[in-house]
Parts: structure tokens; C-alpha cells; sequence
């Protein structure tokens, strides 16, 4: 088979892949080398900024099939019968830059992307149900304080608890993350949760509020700590490599779906706010619906161009789908399509693996990298008398139309007879745990609490974890105090 010669990026064939033009005899490289120049300028931006949050991390391609019909509470296509829409997954660490281990502990991303006929549906969620906080004016700070000191530019568990310990709504999220689903033994072994409350809108115009759950195939398995520690010295790619072996292997990892359903009136009066991201819904009150299979069956074919550059964002929705009044969502809504502006650009969507499928007709126009365009004498402005797309008023049914229910609005801002910030926590220690689980549990904040300099936080945290169930606050404080000195001083819990 003949090889094909080397090209520049505008297709002129290359002498040499090897050497450089030189000039003289002092062996001066000749600025006219414009190959040499062309590889040297490329090689330098061959990266582009990393993510803020979910930096590291990898993904597939696959498939999701309806399987059972929910279109009496969402008229969106691709949870249509029979459907089958082309998908793709990322899965994440929260925290770690890229190189970070995988096995650090610490939420997985779980972002979905639905190729779907009605544009693309982006479902940017996590393996927990809940997170940290439940208002998105405090999502840099928390980030933060996950992140690095800007003096040292080390990992610090000091700010980490001053940060949870002062925001108490973390409570929830915290347990899960110290408990054994902190440390998934892989992305094909963990569940995935939408996370946050959507609103599913049906042909006859009923409203819903909904919660994703993708329940793993594999069944959930997890790592100890030690043996976390273990495999971040050994391959920091743990999960990324375990995720394409297995689909190179032929063994497709699946995720059943299910959507928890309520009725649009009963978020009103619920016994907490249900739009609160800090809580979940328990099964005994809305229980799980089945809707479907997904299936990751592909690997990308080039890491940069399909999952480095591929951009997930809540703002996506599709005709049947629409946000709610979760103040976290909003912001997001906002935060995560321009994080794609800056990060991979202005027309991130352009690229193939952010494109949809169905056809656009947009009036985005222009920008730096822009690839798409409508024919010459198209109409760049809208509304216009030159045949021009124009808007449909049936997809006005989806996207906020809650604000304008005063009622609603009031509802989601006000207190529910249950809005507290540690019950559900506690209830995830003391009736979803058992005694192993719970040991391991105070064995792993134990273990990163005893790492916190400032001895006036540890009787914070030993009465944030008294709030969450008083004999776990108890045996956190006398197991941190024994390996503690500075933790000793002060009242008992």
C-alpha cells in the first residue's frame, strides 16, 4: 500500500519531516521555512484550557432506546416509544485537574448528551442525587475551596471544612461523598442522577416536574480508601482505561433509566421545596418510572476532538423538556454555555461532535472559527419578509413557563414544613447505611478531618456532623481527637 506524502495544513506537499532549512554557513534556520514555523506555531496552542470544574475525565458514544412509554408527561421525541437516539457520555472528576488520579475521592460527573430529532438535549448531572449547595452565587466559592491554596498551590483540607462546616445545606451531599459511593471502583460500576428538577410538558400541554436516575447494569461497586491510594500511585487513568478496554472488549456497559414524575400543583405545598438541590425525593412518595436502556457501545475515535472538546450544557433543552425553579439550574443554565464560549469558543456547536443532528436555522452569525453559514442571499435578521426561519409559538410551552405562576414562584421561595438542611443526611446514615457501611463512613471523615490546621474548626465540624446523627458526631470527634492533638482542646460533643 503507498503511504501518502506529508502536507502542511493547507495541503502542500513537505520536503522533510526531519529537517529544517538552513542558510549560510552557520547553520541559521531560514524564517522562510514556513513548515518549521507552521509546526512550531501549532505545537504551542495545541491545547486549550482546561475546565474550571470536571477537568479529568473521559467518555463513549452509544445509544439510548425507549423501552417503556412516558409520553403521558413529556411530548420530547426522544423519550418517544421505540425511539432510539444516538447518545454520548462524559464521565468526571469535580475537582482534579487534568492528570489528576481517578480514585481520589470525590463526586464523578455524569453529562449526557441526546443527538435527538428535535436538536440536541444535554442532561449534565453527577452519581449523587444532590450537591454541596442549592444556590449557584455560591458555586465559585465552593469550587474554590476544593481547589488550591494561591500561595502554596496545594490541596488543603482546612478550607474544605471551613467552607462545608459554614454552609450547612452541604450536609447531604457530604455524607455521600464520605461514604463508600465517594469512591466508585469505576465509571461502568456507579449510577448517574439528572440531579436537579426538570419540568416534562406533554402534547396536551400538562406539566410535570421530573428527576433522571440511570441505575447502573453492572451493579454499584466501590473502592476502599486504601485501595484508592493504591491505584492513584500506580495509574492515574484508572477509570478512563477501564472504560475504553471494556468497550474495545465488546462488553457495552447499560444504565437503566428511570424519572421520578410529581404533579405540577403538588410542588407547592410538598413537605420540602422539591426544586431544592440538597434533597432528594423519596421513592415512597414519587417512585421510580422506568423509561429506558443506555448503552455506550463506541469509543472515540480522537480524544481531543470528541470528548476534549465536546461541550454539555443544562441550557440544552428540546421541545417536551424545560427548567424549573431550582436556583442552582438557572445558574447553570447560564454558567456552562459560556463556559464553552471561552473555553473551546464562540462556535463550539460547530464542531462535529457538539452539532446536532437535525438541521439548524439559526441567526448566529460569524465569530472567531465559524464553519456554518446559510446560503448568500439568506436573511440574517429576524422577523424578516424574505422567507426567512421563523419562530414557533408551540415551543413557548416549556422553558419557564412556571414564572409566570405566581403561586409557584412564591412556593419554591418559601419554606416547606420539612426544609431543614440535615434530615435527609441523617436519614441516609442511620436507614440506608448499615453498620459496616456507617464504620467506614466515620472511618473516612475521620481520616480527612484529622488533616485540618486551624484548631478552632474542629469543634465546628464535630457539631456539623452531631447535626447530621449525634452518635456519628460523637464518634467522629473522639476518633479525630485521638489522632489529633490540636483537636482535643474544648467542650465535648
Amino acid at each position: 500500500m503507498t503511504q501518502p506524502h506529508t502536507t502542511t495544513n493547507a495541503g502542500a506537499p513537505v520536503a522533510s519531516d526531519a529537517h529544517s532549512q538552513s542558510v549560510g554557513n552557520d547553520g541559521s534556520i531560514a524564517l522562510v521555512d514556513h513548515y518549521l514555523v507552521e509546526k512550531l506555531a501549532q505545537f504551542n496552542r495545541e491545547r486549550v484550557p482546561e475546565r474550571v470544574v470536571h477537568a479529568k475525565g473521559g467518555g463513549a458514544f452509544g445509544t439510548f432506546e425507549v423501552t417503556h412509554d412516558v409520553s403521558a408527561y413529556t411530548r420530547a421525541a426522544v423519550f418517544q416509544p421505540g425511539t432510539t437516539t444516538e447518545t454520548l457520555l462524559r464521565f468526571s472528576s469535580v475537582a482534579g485537574e487534568q492528570g489528576s488520579p481517578d480514585t481520589w475521592r470525590d463526586p464523578r460527573g455524569f453529562a449526557l448528551k441526546f443527538y435527538t430529532s428535535e436538536g440536541n438535549y444535554d442532561l449534565v448531572g453527577n452519581n449523587t442525587p444532590v450537591f454541596f449547595i442549592r444556590d449557584g452565587i455560591k458555586f465559585p466559592d465552593f469550587i474554590r475551596s476544593q481547589k488550591r491554596l494561591p500561595g502554596s498551590g496545594l490541596r488543603d483540607h482546612t478550607m474544605q471544612w471551613d467552607f462545608w462546616t459554614l454552609s450547612p445545606e452541604s450536609a447531604h451531599q457530604v455524607t455521600w461523598l464520605m461514604g463508600d459511593r465517594g469512591l466508585p471502583s469505576s465509571w461502568r460500576h456507579m449510577d448517574g442522577f439528572g440531579s436537579h428538577t426538570y419540568q416534562w410538558t406533554n402534547a396536551a400541554g400538562e406539566r410535570f416536574w421530573v428527576k433522571y436516575h440511570f441505575e447502573t447494569r453492572q451493579g454499584n461497586e466501590t473502592l476502599t480508601q486504601a485501595q484508592a491510594d493504591q491505584i492513584a500511585g500506580e495509574d492515574a487513568d484508572f477509570h478512563r482505561r477501564d472504560l475504553h478496554a471494556a468497550i474495545e472488549g465488546g462488553d457495552f456497559p447499560q444504565w437503566d433509566l428511570f424519572v421520578q414524575v410529581m404533579p405540577y400543583e403538588d410542588a407547592k405545598d410538598y413537605r420540602f421545596n422539591p426544586f431544592d438541590l440538597t434533597k432528594v425525593w423519596p421513592k415512597g412518595d414519587y417512585p421510580l418510572i422506568p423509561v429506558g436502556v443506555l448503552t455506550l457501545n463506541r469509543n472515540p475515535e480522537n480524544f481531543f476532538a470528541q470528548i476534549e472538546q465536546a461541550t454539555f450544557a443544562p441550557s440544552n433543552f428540546v421541545p417536551g423538556i424545560g427548567p424549573s425553579p431550582d436556583k442552582m439550574l438557572q445558574a447553570r443554565i447560564f454558567s456552562y454555555a459560556d463556559a464553552h464560549r471561552y473555553r473551546v469558543g464562540t462556535n463550539h456547536a460547530d464542531l462535529p461532535v457538539n452539532a446536532p443532528r437535525n438541521e439548524r436555522h439559526s441567526y448566529s452569525k460569524e465569530g472567531s472559527m465559524r464553519y456554518s453559514f446559510t446560503p448568500a442571499h439568506s436573511p440574517v435578521y429576524a422577523p424578516n419578509s424574505l422567507g426567512g426561519a421563523h419562530a414557533d409559538p408551540a415551543a413557548a410551552g416549556d422553558a419557564g413557563n412556571w414564572a409566570n405562576d405566581g403561586e409557584m414562584v412564591r412556593a419554591a421561595a418559601t419554606l416547606h414544613p420539612e426544609d431543614d438542611d440535615f434530615g435527609q443526611a441523617g436519614t441516609l446514615v442511620r436507614e440506608v447505611m448499615d453498620d459496616a457501611a456507617r464504620d467506614r463512613l466515620v472511618s473516612n471523615i475521620v481520616g480527612h478531618v484529622s488533616q485540618v490546621e486551624r484548631p478552632e474548626l474542629f469543634e465546628r465540624i464535630f457539631a456539623y456532623w452531631s447535626n447530621v446523627d449525634a452518635d456519628l458526631g460523637a464518634r467522629v470527634a473522639a476518633g479525630v481527637r485521638e489522632i489529633t492533638p490540636a483537636a482535643r482542646e474544648g467542650a465535648s460533643v
